[in-house]
């Protein structure tokens, strides 16, 4: 079974479009949202509705709540945008889920506002104190939220990052995971991962955000999505 794990959509609709493509040309049978699916680009309600329609789990992220649980003003530009209904759902989101994948319980889970930042270059230490919630420990970590893919063996255990659908660091394409594996098995099997990087188009992601004169940070946002580079 093909799982794709997707994060970090960010109100670039274009991007998601992309996504969108390339998940369907896979063939993928289940999408998981690993959090922010709104903050920073121009089209909110529509990557809101999109992860709604498409993913059969979902998980919160810092964007996510932290606009939604009113830490922005209600008349801010993304709470009119979404609306009390979907600023509802998004707030209700949990922090984390668990999955078993082929034998590999993985703990799925934005990274803020839960834990602190989850990076590739991480300690080893630090990466290993992302394997329990306290109560729970995990055979595997699935994250997202630092903006670029990763996966790291820890411990003897996995940790794995999406990389961003629509506000991607380094490399301004769309980056995602795939998990191929026995879903909800405890069972030992082989396992695939792949790190898809799907180019889209940068030039109309721009463009949307040129046309909305209320967009905040409008021009950081575009240098993020032509470039890549982040400038605040």
């Amino acid at each position: 079974m093909k799982i794709a794990f997707v994060a970090d959509l960010h109100g670039n609709m274009p991007a998601v479009e992309a996504l969108d493509r390339d998940i369907k040309r896979r063939g993928i049978d289940t999408i998981v949202f690993l959090g922010d699916a709104i903050g920073k680009g121009p089209s909110n309600a529509e990557t809101c509705d999109w992860v709604r329609e498409n993913c059969s789990m979902c998980v919160g992220g810092n964007w996510d709540w932290g606009i939604s649980k009113k830490q922005f003003p209600k008349d801010n530009y993304f709470w009119e945008q979404l609306g009390d209904e979907r600023m509802s759902w998004l707030s209700s989101l949990p922090g984390q889920l668990g999955i078993w994948i082929s034998g590999i319980h993985f703990r799925l889970l934005h990274g803020r506002p839960v834990t602190e930042l989850i990076c590739g270059d991480a300690s080893s230490d630090f990466l290993k104190s992302t394997l329990t919630d306290g109560i729970e420990t995990f055979s595997g970590v699935i994250c997202a939220d630092s903006h670029r893919p990763f996966l790291r063996v820890v411990h003897g255990a996995y940790v794995m990052n999406t990389g961003s659908v629509g506000n991607s660091l380094g490399v301004p394409n769309v980056h995602y995971l795939i998990i191929d594996g026995e879903i909800d098995s405890h069972e030992k099997a082989p396992v695939d991962f792949v790190f898809p990087a799907v180019p889209y188009d940068n030039d109309a992601a721009a463009q949307l955000a040129r046309h909305d004169r209320n967009l905040p940070h409008q021009e950081s946002y575009i240098k993020e999505v032509l470039t890549g580079i982040y400038s605040r």
